[in-house]
């Protein structure tokens, strides 16, 4: 289901490791509160309240999440796009480890043996169809 609300396109500030874990809790549904935020990364990451409300607080304040008032408790929902923050993390990782080129990085990935069978034909399939748009 689609949200209404306007979505922030770039982010202002970084999101860190422990941000994107709320960010990913609220991507998959929401609305959601601090306590079910809390009940889905808590257990895992050992986190208490405290620690998701300040998490909480810090996206609020780079604008990657809204709140809105809901009786006793607030409401969380993402301003930033998921495919918008993935599409500016791998800009970054490849700027800074690849100059900014992908060939190195398959190479990199290639020669550590981290490619499946599959990835490779994944490969091979997503190169075919570039060549095919380019003709």
């Amino acid at each position: 289901m689609r949200s209404t609300i306007t979505h922030v396109n770039v982010m202002s500030e970084p999101i860190s490791e422990a941000e994107r874990e709320i960010m990913e809790v609220l991507w998959r549904r929401s609305p959601r509160s601090a306590e079910e935020i809390l009940a889905e990364v808590g257990p895992r990451q050992r986190w208490q309240e405290g620690t998701v409300k300040s998490l909480l607080n810090r996206l609020l304040r780079k604008r990657a999440v809204k709140a809105t008032r809901d009786g006793r408790r607030y409401l969380y929902r993402p301003l930033l796009v998921r495919e918008r923050y993935v599409l500016e993390e791998s800009k970054s990782l490849l700027d800074r480890l690849f100059g900014g080129r992908v060939a190195p990085l398959v190479a990199h990935f290639s020669e550590q043996r981290k490619l499946s069978k599959k990835d490779i034909a994944e490969l091979k399939r997503l190169i075919g169809e570039l060549d095919d748009e380019r003709n």
